[in-house]
């Protein structure tokens, strides 16, 4: 019987993008040989295990995103395949997502709806924010669009203090032109932005659109609203990595160029689903109809947060959004009951009451209406499709 190869996997897990990778590499193991894999509990910036100085494996992959763990790689002198973008071991393979194609895929999201005040929140302190930083500035500057950028303190700095980091994004967000859409550099600083905007009661997203990076379910569903997100395909890294470590391991010769990964697509939650309107009435009637659809309202209640007439407010939402308050509110409700279909096993009946339909038998005519397919057929065809990738 052939002895197992030794790999030591030096890749946190305390991330959605790193469990992707590490998943990648389980795909890549169960399609070939087995290995025997050393994967040690740490964090994103953790030293080395001290246990890889005298560890006689067979090869190594990992996030270098550290000098020490890029001497300790380098002193195994083990094969080894770097999945970090911050590139401090030059001379060995490397597989990082494709920062201009991400970049673009934001960029061109935040466009299509409208937005002609474009900004990037960053931290400086990562290689791959600068990068998007840099393509999504070109990107938006080719589109004749307004580009604005901030320019956070870094989380690895010394200096980072999140009540201070606060302020300088809030005072930043409030004058800022608007209606404006944000690309931040990954989804936990997008929830920041997202924070922000809440505390100086800036309307999401008909004021501040707001998309992050790694499509991380759990930041993405917590955030209020829901956050849309760019969605690496982080288990093509770890696949990919791990094919270059078997080449290695096997004697062949690697090229060290870096193999860069393209993005599965876009994953529209609730912080970009709008067309970017300068209406500040509209805006302000349509931020209303989204936070209290589900609670049974009617067009009677949105009249009684704007100064503007009935037939005004009617000619305006055509003019702006080609429906009426009605069918907006009537679309919220909808996208509700196909969030509930595809996450839960509530039966039609509790969906209907918390989506603010009095009866689900009218809930189903206007599912039906709205999507062509009947609550059945809707829950059957995507419940299994939560984690795929979907493109707007």
């Amino acid at each position: 019987m052939a002895t197992r190869q030794r790999v030591a996997l030096l890749i946190e897990t305390s991330n959605a993008y790193a469990r992707g990778i590490l998943q990648g590499i389980i795909q890549y193991i169960n399609q070939h040989e087995p290995w025997s894999v050393y994967l040690p509990e740490q964090e994103r910036t953790a030293n080395p295990p001290a246990w890889l100085a005298d560890w006689q494996g067979d090869g190594i992959i990992a996030r270098v995103e550290t000098d020490s763990m890029a001497t300790a790689v380098e002193n195994s002198q083990l094969p080894a395949v770097d999945v970090s973008a911050a590139r401090r071991v030059p001379d060995i393979p490397w597989v990082e997502t494709d920062d201009l194609a991400t970049a673009e895929l934001a960029a061109d999201h935040l466009i299509e709806r409208g937005f002609r005040n474009l900004a990037y929140v960053s931290d400086p302190g990562f290689n791959w924010s600068k990068w998007r930083e840099q393509n999504f500035a070109n990107h938006v500057r080719q589109s004749s669009a307004e580009y604005f950028l901030y320019e956070s303190t870094s989380r690895l700095s010394a200096d980072y203090r999140w009540q201070d980091e606060e302020q300088s994004l809030a005072d930043w967000l409030a004058n800022v032109p608007k209606p404006i859409g944000i690309m931040a550099c990954y989804d936990i600083k997008a929830q920041q932005v997202l924070d922000v905007c809440r505390k100086l009661d800036l309307a999401v997203p008909e004021q501040v659109a707001v998309i992050g990076v790694d499509d991380d379910q759990l930041l993405c569903s917590l955030a209020s609203p829901p956050l849309s997100s760019v969605i690496p395909n982080s288990r093509g890294v770890g696949f990919e990595a791990a094919s270059l470590l078997h080449q290695m391991m096997s004697g062949q010769q690697v090229e060290s160029e870096p193999r860069l990964i393209k993005p599965l697509g876009i994953r529209t939650r609730q912080s970009t689903d709008v067309t970017a309107i300068e209406d500040d009435e509209i805006a302000k009637t349509l931020r209303y109809i989204r936070e209290h659809a589900i609670h049974g309202i009617n067009v009677h209640d949105v009249m009684q947060h704007t100064e503007l007439t009935r037939r005004v407010l009617e000619s305006r939402y055509q003019k702006l959004l080609g429906r009426s308050p009605h069918q907006e509110i009537i679309r919220q409700r909808i996208a509700k009951v196909r969030q509930l279909l595809q996450e839960t096993e509530l039966p039609l009946e509790t969906i209907a009451r918390r989506c603010g339909f009095e009866h689900s038998e009218y809930l189903s005519v206007m599912f039906k209406r709205e999507t062509g397919l009947t609550t059945t057929q809707f829950r059957n065809t995507h419940r299994d499709q939560a984690g795929t990738s979907s493109t707007v």
